[in-house]
């Protein structure tokens, strides 16, 4: 029993069925992983053991029953607080919410409960889920595992740290501004971002929200790539509205290991600079993809202005997440942006315009952003996968003083605006294209880096199976010191 917290899901899932353990015997020892750990990681802020116990022995029943069984049975899951889940809280951090209870449920969430994973409770996030960090004034601060001085990320920051911890088998996160991608990079396990719409958003969302956002996407986090692979089967086809007619088939990969791979590198950009010691380490994993015999590039890139990408992501990601701002907020970035000169290109500049942006506006932008879209698949013609930094830097520690694009992380020794990382968010996200973040190794600070893997519009299968073989043929999640 001493490892089994750290086993791959579908690992656990494949004991249960062959009664090595019991779902309820598995389900006491994670609640005694939450119990031990949980007070100094605050990852997990609500939970429903009662029903959590009566799941589990709905799943031991059906196995002496000889029923069949779905590919996550008996397997512990929290989900992030903003998946909506019957009886249960869906805040999104915001204190006016507090105590709320909501009765419906998301679709991906039902899907994974309806495969058998066994809901214990939800993990933190921010506010309004628009922070690299993981607190609010309803349920404290999210500490990271590999340091509890450092964040573990965000928005998706409970639910990877209650995974790196072991206190979670399972999990699934929403990402629009990298809210998968940079947890996943900040505590060492798995993520992916799937292609835009291929899993449906419906229910992870505030009460009330049926609309899907604009490049906003929920998606797995796992400590396996296999996971990745196994939680997309569940999440993802179609939802209510197209389930008559449309089918989801998903093209196969037919890379096998690492040596069938073409991969493009990617390690910088003047649009964010990354710290020169996690690029070192990413640098270490293409020449070791390299050794493994695949085909490795660091001068092929997608025929894209990086600049205007970046300016065209902000513009649109502000667009997208200014829907969900109380009117006096969006009053005072109206006024800010009256005051703009033509030549102002700040983040802030483009934050105003962004949330004010006229629908004629819109329209032309997202045009732009279709015709980089045929670009970028212009290069995955001759690439199967780019590989990225998540973020511009490991995780870095908590700083909740003003607001989100006032604050700086030190990168290379200085201080850079902790909003310029958005870039290697938007990079993919703007765009509509999967990727896979998957541990990288650690740096000598002791704290978990990880990569990201972006693949050709959905091919979400590519970018999760060279996580896969990276995880086979390199290395995947190591568990955090002090949980064993």
């Amino acid at each position: 029993m001493t490892d089994l917290h750290f086993q791959p899901a579908h690992e656990l899932a494949g004991r249960i069925a062959a009664k090595e353990i019991s779902a309820v015997e598995l389900l006491e020892h994670y609640l005694k992983r939450i119990e031990a750990h949980n007070p100094a990681l605050n990852a997990i802020i609500w939970m429903d053991v009662d029903r959590a116990r009566d799941a589990a022995a709905r799943v031991d029943a059906a196995i002496a029953r000889g029923d069949a069984l779905g590919p996550f049975a008996g397997v512990p899951m929290t989900l992030k607080e903003s998946f909506q889940v019957s009886g249960t809280p869906t805040t999104w951090g915001i204190p006016v919410l507090a105590g709320s209870m909501t009765q419906t449920a998301a679709l991906a969430a039902e899907r994974l409960i309806d495969a058998g994973a066994v809901f214990v409770g939800k993990t933190n996030v921010p506010i309004h889920l628009a922070d690299w960090q993981s607190y609010n004034a309803i349920y404290g601060t999210t500490r990271n595992p590999w340091n509890l001085d450092m964040t573990p990320g965000g928005s998706s920051g409970g639910s990877v740290a209650a995974l790196a911890a072991g206190m979670t088998a399972l999990e699934a996160g929403s990402d629009i501004g990298t809210s998968i991608r940079n947890p996943a990079h900040y505590c060492g396990v798995f993520g992916l971002k799937p292609t835009y719409g291929l899993i449906p958003p419906r229910g992870q969302a505030l009460p009330g929200i049926v609309a899907a956002a604009d490049i906003s996407v929920v998606g797995p986090l796992t400590r396996s790539a296999r996971d990745l692979d196994l939680a997309l089967s569940v999440m993802a086809g179609p939802d209510l509205l197209d389930d008559a007619a449309w089918r989801l088939e998903l093209p196969e990969p037919p890379q096998k290991a690492l040596k069938d791979f073409r991969v493009a590198v990617k390690l910088d950009d003047p649009n964010s600079e990354v710290d020169r010691a996690y690029q070192d380490k990413l640098q270490a994993l293409a020449d070791a993809v390299a050794r493994a015999g695949a085909t490795v590039s660091d001068t092929a890139r997608p025929d894209i202005d990086t600049r205007r990408l970046h300016e065209v992501y902000i513009l649109l990601l502000r667009a997208a997440t200014s829907g969900r701002m109380p009117e006096k907020e969006v009053e005072r970035w109206q006024r800010a942006k009256a005051e703009l000169t033509p030549q102002d290109k700040s983040y802030v500049a483009q934050m105003a315009r962004g949330n004010k942006l006229s629908h004629r506006d819109w329209l032309i932008l997202n045009n732009e952003r279709h015709a980089m879209r045929f670009r970028f698949a212009e290069f995955f013609r001759d690439w199967d996968i780019l590989l990225t930094p998540a973020a511009a830097s490991a995780a870095w520690p908590h700083d909740q003083a003003g607001e989100r694009h006032e604050r700086t992380i030190t990168v290379n020794g200085h201080e850079v605006p902790t909003t310029d990382q958005l870039f290697w968010a938007g990079f993919s996200g703007l765009v509509y294209l999967p990727s896979t973040v998957g541990p990288a190794g650690l740096l000598e600070s002791g704290l978990p880096v990880g990569y990201q893997a972006i693949a050709a519009h959905l091919h979400d299968r590519t970018a999760i199976r060279f996580a896969e073989c990276v995880e086979r043929e390199i290395g995947g999640f190591v568990p955090p010191p002090g949980y064993d």
